[in-house]
């Protein structure tokens, strides 16, 4: 028992802190820099949308008005069977760039995707969603990055702005955790994934997007790193969204995503060996791992409760994380503890842990879908 719960609290350690240090220390002393330039192809953004006519009539307007020369972008935007305004929204806006597509029946996002990609023409594609707010520069930014013949795509960071709710204070603290674990990873050779709010790709690489998908932001960088060009991550781009202040709503999202994680390894189980993919290691730094870490915490709590009779010291380990976990619940019982820093961090820690258990229920009984629902704030 003393060694399962060496070896678990190991892995945990490893996870959140090891990896994100191992990273760091990489882009410190081993770096592979990036050589930018400016650099103006012809592009093409794509997006696709559902039920989204609220917000869609700004984010066309936020996509026309990007610092680019208006001759080379266009903009490719779907409806994936919505049922609101949404084509009425693509149809009246008035810009010739923008090329639109009703999709009647809703088939989900990477269905969209296989259909329009194949269709492009221009050198490079930028992806984006509906909902975020794009900064002007952004492109470029982008661009200059993907000028680098060795660079496949590049992924924006998806910042937020101020929250006046704690759990939204949550959620920022994990985007900005996440932040930095991808600045290195792209300094010191290539992040696993990207955010589907705002990354550019050369088109030449995209490869063929099969239907079904949940995570299509995370299986395209991935094949088109598998021939070895680099995905790195520029923190110059920046798409603007609102940290939710519900957890409910919080919660869809991440299990969904988490559920799109282990629907990746299904798809392509050779993922889990890491030797198959010039990320592999990452990928089980950064994502796998992450999966497993709930079981680590339920071994490791298991085992604290085995050891009880050995030692005093046992005894005061399992109180230790018994306050821990206690901690955790009461501030999602009583929001108003998030406000306090350190239970903050805690309460975000145990309950994305949480979503991993309940993104693999989810996986397993078919209710994750490529499908989105799209969940409404309920605070805008």
């Amino acid at each position: 028992m003393k060694w399962t719960f060496v070896l678990c609290l190991f892995m945990l350690g490893w996870t959140y802190l090891g990896y994100p240090l191992a990273m760091l220390a990489r882009a410190l002393y081993r770096p592979r820099r990036v050589q930018p330039a400016e650099w103006e192809p012809s592009v093409e953004v794509v997006i696709v949308a559902h039920n989204a006519a609220d917000e869609l009539a700004a984010k066309l307007k936020n996509v026309a008005a990007l610092d680019y020369p208006p001759e080379k972008l266009r903009f490719h935007v779907a409806s994936d069977g919505s049922e609101d305004h949404t084509p009425t929204v693509l149809r009246e806006f008035g810009d010739p760039r923008l090329i639109p597509y009703v999709f009647p029946v809703r088939r989900g996002k990477s269905a969209c995707l296989g259909d329009i990609v194949p269709k492009l023409k221009a050198d490079v594609v930028l992806f984006a969603d509906a909902r975020q707010r794009i900064e002007p520069g952004a492109l470029r930014a982008l661009l200059r990055l993907l000028s680098d013949p060795r660079v496949g795509a590049v992924g924006g960071e998806l910042a937020f702005e101020r929250s006046y709710s704690d759990f939204g204070d949550g959620v920022d603290f994990y985007w900005r955790y996440e932040t930095f674990i991808r600045g290195n990873e792209a300094e010191s050779g290539s992040v696993v994934g990207v955010s589907g709010a705002l990354y550019a790709a050369r088109r030449a690489l995209l490869p063929q997007i099969p239907e079904g998908l949940i995570l299509d932001d995370l299986w395209i960088p991935l094949q088109i790193a598998r021939d070895g060009s680099r995905i790195v991550f520029s923190s110059e781009a920046r798409a603007w969204d609102r940290p939710s202040k519900d957890a409910a709503v919080e919660s869809l999202r991440k299990r969904r995503t988490l559920a799109g994680n282990f629907q990746l390894i299904a798809r392509e189980p050779s993922l889990l060996l890491p030797w198959t993919h010039p990320l592999g290691w990452r990928l089980w730094g950064h994502k796998w791992l992450r999966l497993l870490a709930p079981w680590f915490m339920l071994a490791v709590f298991a085992s604290n409760l085995a050891l009880l009779t050995e030692s005093p010291k046992w005894a005061l380990l399992a109180l230790a994380q018994a306050a821990f976990y206690g901690l955790a619940f009461a501030a999602m019982r009583k929001p108003e503890l998030l406000r306090i820093t350190p239970v903050r961090i805690i309460a975000t820690f145990v309950r994305m842990n949480g979503y991993a258990v309940l993104g693999l229920h989810d996986f397993l009984t078919g209710r994750a879908s490529a499908a989105w629902s799209v969940t409404r704030r309920r605070d805008a």
